[in-house]
């Protein structure tokens, strides 16, 4: 069975297709993309967790990426 790890993120209108694309590259599939809180967009990204957690490099990008766009939206 497929185990999956999730990512959110905000959108950044002027620039919402190099953000999808960057997490694309970083094999991140997007699943939905909807109104955030406070405006906006937040998109909601998935994918299948690797058995040997080569994926853990990817989560701390992730996590990099979102504080530069929160610290960007501030």
């Amino acid at each position: 069975m497929t185990t999956w790890e999730y990512l959110t993120t905000p959108l950044l209108i002027h620039n919402t297709a190099a953000i999808l694309n960057n997490w694309g590259k970083q094999g991140w599939e997007l699943v939905q993309v909807v109104p955030g809180p406070e405006g906006g967009l937040v998109a909601y990204f998935k994918r299948p967790v690797a058995g040997d957690g080569s994926n853990s490099a990817g989560l701390a990008a992730a996590a990099e990426a979102s504080r530069q766009f929160e610290d960007g939206a501030a």
